[in-house]
């Protein structure tokens, strides 16, 4: 079946009817929305993930402190982690069945039909057009505080990262993910040269330093916010893992996705795994939590102490400003694919589906990062973007869980080139956690989810009067389901 779906996207599409506004004819549709295919191994795919993800273990994380204790974040990342794992598991068994670049919308497109897979699309364009914005904030405060070039946060900065790294993407994808790969390797191994530092000063009575507070339920030294703190670190939690589901999203560009997706998805989900242990415990443990729970700089502040900047202090400063700029590039990359393939089936607005010569989606990438510079450049509040990301986030896990146990149930017989540990509830842990994760973003700041959820109602609106009615049949998420449509009316009869 996955065969089936790579040969369809080279096909010769059915006619349409002025797909993108009358600019195009029947029979090229599909060859003017194609990307490069074969750019990108397993340790490409790799990279990505990781990428995607790295910044959060230089900052944001230890918000959780503040609001959980250690042993509250401690609780929080462990349950967030099992999710993350539990829902790249179920996602390595989804990529395999249906490769293209459609990711968690064409995983619910299958199982939940256009309406599912519209939400679930939204709901990952949210997370991945608002987080590169707030990152790009964070990387103009980074500029500010190394004193690079003399230059101070604001929209200079913020336009110059957009316009360079979007530049980079539109030479090509194998570039762009190579860069992402060669920035993450600094990244990494400076979060592992930070721990060897941060280790020397460890003190297991710093991590519960944190003032208990004696009205909270079930308040102790451990838990110095009670147990409702634990819920409240969920969102903090998440930032270890937040993004590495993106990376289905490369599957139309990856070399033998069938194999290489489930491999890069475990294999990322390990490294996150190891870097989270050792930074949370190497940060909270050198200068204790109350110190570094509400810290722009986190690993810095572990590292100086009040003894004012060192040489590694230095070396893991630059590097925080790696790893955003891994995790910004590579989210660029993710919500430009999401972008493109929702818009190739029709669901926002065909033109955006459109590729260069080099086979980039040039408006699916321009287009979001015009939004996300300006969302930047007028708020400069990138706590509330992330929050507005994580609550997307989440949304998009708990449909994606559900289309892995709809499609176990309902379709037992599907061709599955891989298969999940555990099957359904591996993917029931997944789902439920999201739901729990969901309802922890109020907790948090409920604000921005609301400004989320207002978002939303408006793509809801326009999917529900206008663009479910001019869905493009022969876009291979769409034809997929509409294969499997066709083969249960014959099993009917």
């Amino acid at each position: 079946m996955a065969d089936d779906i790579e040969a369809r996207l080279t096909a010769v599409p059915a006619p349409t009817k002025s797909p993108d506004g009358g600019s195009d004819g029947p029979d090229d549709y599909l060859e003017r929305r194609t990307l490069r295919r074969g750019s990108a191994g397993w340790l490409l795919l790799t990279g990505l993930g990781v990428a995607y993800v790295v910044s959060g273990d230089f900052s944001g994380w230890n918000v959780g402190l503040d609001k959980g204790g250690f042993g509250g974040l401690a609780i929080a990342t462990v349950l967030m982690g099992a999710m993350y794992a539990c829902l790249v598991f179920s996602l390595a068994e989804l990529s395999t069945i249906l490769p293209t670049a459609g990711g968690g919308y064409g995983f619910a497109r299958r199982a939940l039909g256009p309406w599912g897979g519209f939400l679930t699309g939204t709901a990952i364009l949210i997370e991945y057009i608002l987080a590169p914005a707030a990152i790009v904030i964070f990387i103009g405060d980074y500029v500010e505080s190394l004193g690079l070039f003399g230059l101070t946060s604001g929209w200079p900065v913020y336009l110059g990262c957009f316009v360079i790294f979007i530049g980079v993407h539109l030479w090509g994808v194998g570039e762009a993910l190579r860069f992402s790969l060669v920035v993450t390797a600094v990244a990494v191994a400076a979060l592992l040269i930070f721990a060897v530092g941060a280790f020397t000063e460890f003190s297991a009575e710093g991590l519960n330093d944190i003032p208990v507070d004696p009205e909270a339920f079930g308040s102790n030294s451990w838990l110095p916010l009670g147990v409702l703190g634990i819920w409240a670190a969920f969102p903090f939690g998440m930032w270890f893992f937040l993004g590495v589901e993106g990376v289905p999203l490369a599957a139309e560009e990856a070399k033998d996705p069938v194999r290489s997706m489930p491999k890069a998805l475990a294999i990322s989900m390990g490294v996150l795994t190891l870097l989270a242990l050792i930074t949370f415990f190497a940060a909270t443990g050198a200068q204790g939590a109350d110190a570094v729970k509400a810290a722009g700089n986190p690993l810095v502040v572990a590292l100086e102490g009040d003894g004012g900047p060192t040489a590694l202090s230095r070396f893991v400063n630059y590097a925080g400003l790696a790893g955003l700029v891994a995790s910004f590039f590579s989210l660029i990359y993710a919500g430009s694919r999401q972008l493109f393939a929702l818009s190739r089936a029709g669901y926002l607005p065909r033109f955006l589906s459109l590729t260069s010569k080099r086979k980039a989606p040039y408006l699916g990438l321009v287009i979001p990062g015009a939004i996300g510079f300006a969302l930047a450049a007028a708020t400069g509040d990138g706590a509330r973007m992330l929050n507005i990301a994580v609550f997307g986030a989440t949304i998009s896990y708990a449909l994606m869980a559900l289309s892995h146990i709809v499609l176990r149930r309902r379709e037992p017989g599907l061709e599955r080139p891989y298969r999940t540990p555990g099957g359904m509830a591996t993917s029931s842990v997944a789902f439920v956690l999201a739901l729990s994760a969901l309802v922890a973003t109020f907790l948090v700041d409920k604000d921005a989810a609301f400004i989320a959820l207002a978002v939303y109602a408006v793509a809801l609106a326009y999917f529900a009067f206008y663009s479910r009615h001019h869905l493009v049949a022969s876009a291979p998420e769409e034809e997929f389901a509409a294969l499997a449509e066709a083969e249960a009316e014959l099993t009917r009869d």
